[in-house]
């Protein structure tokens, strides 16, 4: 499973402190040889301003006290360079901490970017603001996979337009945590049908296991190949340091992700597969979402009794019969205008930026 590893991918986006917890997921699951993972430690520390752990980590390796002149004078400089970061970001802290100047932003964004770059040189180009969506998404996971509600909250970050650019762009690997976060997602956001175009686009820049079971379900409609994706989907999370997350639970330790996208992939395969067809065999259903038979009508009997599946067991014949599903009018509206409102947003405010321009001049 190393070579579904996204670390090498993810690193360069990440300040070095934070790829110091990846590597010891690594080195947890037994992904890599021990002595690399080790001299990537080492190498990283050696580049970084954590020189204190540098000196923490020395110590403990050769045993001593004492430590090499080099890190004690490498301290001296990053002691003074963050000083001198402080007192550059000094203006703008004062700014955000100052209750009356604050209060002269505006809901005019435009105002607010112009007038922050204007006295503090608070941003950059367009070219540096997509690098800084980059950075933002990939510090992000972090905390969406450490949190209750973060995936609802990583497709509304992820799933902007002007993220999921930046993604396209520069960073496709990022689609393996949005795909999740839409699979294991039980709102079923109506943004999910143009999500899967995405993938669809995106196949030939960036795929695995996970984005390619959706690829299975909803754009080929490769049953027997979602099935096999389905146990592969299983490693890639168990040995992905955001995905596969353990809890202690007394004498037992589980991965709570791993288990909702199983439970929720099943039922992606089981609802598209029932949309097919009207009757379907029992034991052949059971086979498509890898569950033995008993299983399989445990399992489609509570997503009846759940109002998560519109039909009915026959026990007699061993299927399960699909009753008629007609077109909701209310959610056929909500779908097609969407998009209305932040359309409509993005033209009021082409507009006003057009006339500010022509005013100016």
């Amino acid at each position: 499973m190393a070579s579904y590893d996204l670390t090498p991918k993810i690193a360069p986006h990440l300040d070095r402190h934070l790829v110091f917890p990846l590597l010891e997921f690594l080195q947890e699951r037994q992904m890599y040889p021990e002595d690399q993972l080790l001299k990537n430690k080492i190498e990283l520390l050696n580049k970084t301003n954590m020189v204190d752990y540098a000196m923490d980590i020395h110590k403990s390796l050769y045993r001593t006290d004492d430590v090499p002149q080099e890190m004690v004078d490498r301290r001296v400089e990053v002691v003074a360079r963050l000083k001198a970061l402080e007192e550059g970001a000094a203006p703008l802290v004062s700014f955000l901490q100052n209750e009356d100047k604050v209060q002269e932003l505006r809901a005019d964004k435009q105002y607010n970017l112009q007038m922050l770059n204007e006295r503090y040189q608070a941003f950059t180009s367009p070219l540096s603001q997509v690098q800084n969506r980059i950075w933002l998404m990939h510090w992000s996971l972090f905390i969406f996979f450490n949190h209750d509600n973060g995936k609802t909250q990583i497709i509304d970050l992820f799933n902007q337009d002007k993220y999921l650019n930046a993604i396209q762009t520069n960073a496709p690997h990022l689609l393996r945590y949005l795909t999740t976060a839409f699979i294991v997602n039980k709102r079923r956001r109506p943004q999910f049908k143009d999500f899967v175009k995405i993938i669809q686009q995106e196949q030939h820049a960036f795929k695995d296991p996970i984005t390619e079971f959706l690829a299975c379900v909803y754009i080929n409609y490769d049953f027997e190949g979602a099935q096999k994706k389905l146990r592969e989907c299983e490693e890639v999370i168990l040995n992905d340091p955001f995905l596969g997350k353990r809890v202690e639970e007394g004498n037992y330790t589980t991965v709570p992700l791993r288990d909702e996208f199983l439970e929720n992939a099943r039922l992606f395969i089981c609802e598209t597969y029932c949309r097919i067809h009207q009757r379907i065999d029992l034991g052949v259903l059971a086979e498509k979402v890898n569950l033995s038979y008993e299983e399989a009508e445990r399992w489609i009997m509570t997503l009846i009794r759940t109002s998560k599946l519109d039909a009915k067991i026959d026990s007699k014949l061993g299927t399960v019969v699909m009753e008629p599903n007609y077109p909701n009018v209310y959610e056929q509206l909500i779908d097609h205008t969407k998009a209305l409102s932040g359309r409509t947003y993005k033209l009021v405010g082409q507009l006003l930026e057009q006339g500010q321009t022509q005013a100016a001049r």
